[in-house]
């Protein structure tokens, strides 16, 4: 006898309105009615509505997960998803530029972690699989799920988990939605640029409605947002060792690189979703988003060389715990002053449709296709001016500095005036930017370069992501006393990525004379007193490249940089999967869950060029076409065992795998080929750069829960995980196939084929383990007088033992040891209230560098305060009123800092960015 009992998950499915490609469509139909009897409604609205249908998706899925609704994240609008979701148990998000933007779920950075829409993976805007949230709108998005532990049929692999951002389903709804979202958006700091902006708008309007008797649906969002971000940044050079007047040697700032920056995100995104269900056994569903994303930035410093400059030093202070000089003058010392600017342009494009159909009273089909694309270019000038052109031209500033406390930077002491148009001018005032097809071009002018023709450079890096995917799956309704449903699928995935890398040097065609700045161009000062510097003079840098007042020669002519970083990676990831759900009895309490095993088969290849330097300085390539493949076999098993009403048992056990990132597998390498002398290996060539043979990371988790639903609007749980970690990825060598591949220096085809790779490899491993304690209380459980005040809070604390293939210790990026969230809330007759903290320790992520090259560095923990106020003119005797919400926030409340290290010695501060705080009016009008 068949104990099936489709209840609790149609339960999940209605609380949390939410629609489902399950198998159990159908029955769930059919027990719809005696589950509304039997089932208490929660007649609650607003932000307590969205923590009752959190908890319902948390407390009725088979896997480990957590759960945001689109009420929670509309209630708090925040620029992007990254910031809602990182305020569940488990997950953190890193700040860029102000902005959380990459996620990491228990210790893992975003690059182990997959990222869907509507169940289908994403492409990306990074140089890497892993998604800058900051793409998405939070405004338009009806929910969130966050995968701790997986199933056969999840698509997106990932060894941290996956995140599913989803849209509404308008079929779901009872009746037409017609809204409309507007905030106003200003930064605590004034303007720290003249041409920049402290005030921002956003605007969402929402369309949801049924039509034909309820069998089709629309769904339609524009949103809009103009939002600022400013930004006083400290930035070092680095720390290098420096002999003392004593005679020891200390660490010293080698120079520096502050800026005032006011950026402004501009993105217009669209959404659409169509329902049909033609029939009772048939449904139909079409979606499609679209984002159009603008980020730019205007940036204006003056970079200080220090130690590693051109003027005498002197170390005036000392910290003897660390031998840090903490103080120091440099005397005879030219700076270089900076006006810059950047533009981040991204397109998205993701088009999906799923049909459901239901064959019989036993078997239902699944087809599912979808396409996504992303383009994104980076446009990053920086424009340089000085007293002089040269290292030793112009006038010398005397330069003193003193480290602040608390890990906030320096303030310097100068005696020149930055702001004087006269005595600051176009030109590069100091010869770092050395490049033989540069002083070749500038040779004919007859004028002595001594590598002094580099005023300004621009990075130009192109990313296209496209993604296609295909899934078609069948479910069985079976009677067994122990397994209910077995699905059956296969899906394919295409994805191709290339990177386009290009640099150029900038030349004033005032060559070789100074330029002073026209007065067209003048915006006035911008002020440096953070740092201690004054005003500095702030011009239109991007109009004078765009009226022609510089000459640009490509860097890539005598670089191999940019080679190595422009590549082409494909893979056709094709997987069948089989899950069996669960639904049995165990000494009379229900056990359910899904037991499935998943097997995929990935075939890679990339493109790009083996290249080197001639004699003439210039870089030859010969084009590499590399392929590798490889298969892995992904069991799982989610089992849920209800101890009684309000308590439950999970247990979940998996095999994961996360890919190697793009960038490391690519097959652009800087190729030596010695004709007669073999390295150690017996190789004749040496190569370094990407490897496309690269494997993916694996691991096995183990997870263990206990749950326990003591309210409609409040629970407890607490979590153990474990992870066996191996095949990660760390700096080695390998041997690397150059068949066909022609030696770049004579363009022939040596007769030895094999060489010795360095770069990326696999091997090494360890363990990661950890513990997760949430708690969502209502505080009407102490008196009914608390009515509407409640908590949510988690503490999550992680712990890895990590070794390279060398037994080396390795930390995991992203891997911070302590998380911790907390919300205290209030909502009740129209008033809304909410202060919300997310918390976490030190760990090790990756910022931008030079080129725009990835580099990790050291970032201290950080503890991040929102609050929001709202009243919803709901239950107003004024019935014009009642479709209105007002609502104020205040993000970044305690105006909490980015602060990066440069190595373990908290007094050598890479970056210090104060952002200030951000303020949010916002009305809300639903018709």
């Amino acid at each position: 006898m068949s104990i099936f009992k489709p209840s609790m998950l149609t339960l999940a499915l209605v609380s949390a309105g939410i629609g489902s490609f399950s198998a159990y469509a159908a029955e769930e139909e059919k027990n719809k009615e005696a589950v509304a009897e039997e089932v208490e409604v929660i007649e609650v609205r607003g932000m307590r509505r969205s923590i009752v249908e959190s908890i319902n998706v948390k407390r009725f899925a088979s896997n480990v997960v957590e759960s945001i609704s689109a009420e929670d994240i509309g209630k708090l609008p925040d620029s992007s998803i990254a910031e809602s979701i990182a305020r569940l148990p488990g997950l953190a998000a890193q700040r860029l530029d102000g902005r959380a933007s990459r996620v990491s779920i228990r210790g893992f950075g975003e690059n182990e972690s997959g990222t869907t829409f509507n169940g289908r993976e994403q492409v990306s805007i990074s140089d890497n699989r892993g998604v800058e949230f900051d793409l998405y709108p939070s405004e338009i998005m009806s929910g969130v799920t966050v995968y701790k532990t997986p199933n056969a049929t999840l698509e997106g692999e990932g060894i941290a988990g996956v995140i599913d951002m989803q849209t509404i389903k308008p079929l779901s709804i009872d009746e037409r939605v017609v809204q409309i979202n507007t905030q106003f958006e200003q930064t605590s700091f004034d303007k720290l640029n003249p041409d920049g902006a402290d005030t921002g708008f956003r605007g969402t309007f929402s369309y949801v409605d049924k039509f034909a008797d309820d069998t089709v649906g629309v769904a339609f969002a524009y949103s809009s947002m103009s939002s600022p971000n400013q930004e006083k940044r400290w930035n070092s050079w680095g720390y290098p060792e420096f002999t003392a007047a004593d005679g020891n040697q200390y660490s010293i700032l080698g120079g520096a690189k502050p800026f005032v920056r006011s950026s402004e995100l501009e993105r217009d995104s669209m959404m659409l979703v169509v329902e049909a269900a033609p029939s009772d056994d048939l449904k139909l569903t079409f979606d499609a988003l679209y984002v159009d994303f603008l980020d730019t930035k205007i940036l204006r410093g003056i970079e200080v060389p220090f130690a590693w400059g051109q003027g005498s030093v002197s170390a005036l202070e000392i910290d003897d715990a660390t031998g840090f000089i903490t103080k120091g003058m440099t005397e005879g010392q030219r700076v270089v002053v900076r006006n810059d600017h950047e533009e981040r342009d991204a397109e998205l494009s993701s088009f999906g449709f799923n049909a459901d159909y239901q064959l019989n009273d036993n078997w239902s089909m699944e087809f599912d296709v979808s396409y996504s694309k992303v383009e994104r270019k980076i446009w990053s000038m920086e424009s340089y001016a000085g007293t002089g052109r040269g290292d030793s031209a112009g006038v010398a500033d005397n330069l003193g500095y003193e480290f602040n406390a608390g890990n906030t930077g320096a303030m310097f002491s100068h005696e020149l005036d930055y702001s004087d148009y006269s005595l600051i001018q176009l030109g590069g005032p100091l010869t770092w930017g050395w490049s033989s097809a540069l002083n070749d071009s500038l040779a004919i002018t007859g004028t002595p370069l001594e590598n002094t023709g580099q005023d300004g450079f621009i990075n130009t890096p192109t990313i296209d992501d496209e993604l296609k995917a295909i899934k078609l799956a069948a479910t069985q309704i079976i009677d067994t006393e122990v397994v209910s449903a077995i699905t059956y699928g296969v899906s394919q995935r295409d994805r191709e990525k290339q990177k386009v890398s290009e640099g150029y040097f900038m030349t004033l065609n005032a060559f070789p004379g100074m330029l002073e700045v026209p007065q067209e161009y003048r915006l006035g000062t911008a002020s440096l007193d953070f740092i201690g510097m004054g005003n500095m003079i702030a011009y239109d840098s991007k109009g004078l490249i765009d009226d022609g007042y510089y000459t640009l020669l490509a860097e890539s002519l005598t670089n191999s940089k940019h080679a190595t970083k422009s590549w082409t990676v494909k893979e056709t990831i094709t997987s069948a999967f089989v899950q069996a759900d669960i639904n049995t009895e165990v000494a009379g309490m229900a056990l359910t869950g899904g037991a499935g095993l998943r097997y995929v088969h990935t075939e890679q290849s990339s493109q790009g060029s083996a290249f080197t330097t001639n004699s003439a300085g210039l870089v030859v390539a010969s084009p590499t076409d590399i392929e590798h493949s490889y298969s892995h076999l992904l069991p799982s098993l989610n089992l849920v065992l209800k101890l009684d009403d309000d308590q439950s048992l999970r247990f979940g056990v998996a095999k994961t795998i996360s890919r190697a990132r793009m960038d490391d597998m690519n097959a652009s390498i800087d190729a030596n080929y010695s004709q007669n002398q073999p390295d150690d290996n017996g190789n004749y060539w040496s190569v370094s750069g990407g490897n496309p043979s690269l494997e993916p990371k694996e691991a096995t988790g183990i997870d263990l829960s206990y749950e326990n639903y003591f309210s409609d609007e409040g629970y407890f749980s607490a979590a153990l995980f474990h992870k066996d970690l191996n095949q990660w990825i760390f700096d080695g060598t390998y041997e690397v196939d150059m068949t066909g591949v022609a030696d770049p220096a004579t363009g022939e085809i040596p007769p030895n084929s094999t060489g010795t790779g360095s770069g990326k490899v696999n091997g090494g491993g360890g363990t990661l383990w950890g513990y997760e304690l949430a708690v969502t209380f209502p505080f009407k459980l102490i008196d009914e007088s608390l009515e509407g005040f409640g908590i949510q809070a988690s503490h999550t604390g992680i712990d890895s033992d990590m070794e390279d293939q060398n037994g080396n210790e390795f930390e995991l990026p992203g891997l911070s040891d302590k998380i911790q969230t907390f919300t205290f809330y209030y909502e009740n007759y129209g008033f809304q209230a909410r202060a919300s903290m997310r918390k976490r320790s030190d760990f090790k992520g990756d910022v931008y560098g030079i080129g725009f090259d990835s580099q990790q560095v050291d970032i201290l923990g950080e503890t991040i305060w929102d609050a929001q106020l709202g009243y919803s003119f709901e239950e107003s005797s004024v019935e014009s009123l009642q479709g209105l919400t007002v609502s104020f926030q205040v993000q970044n409340l305690t105006e909490e800092p980015f602060t990066a290290l440069s190595g373990d010695n908290k007094l050598q501060v890479r970056d210090y960015q104060d952002y200030g705080r951000t303020y949010l009016l916002g009305l809300s009008y639903k018709f």
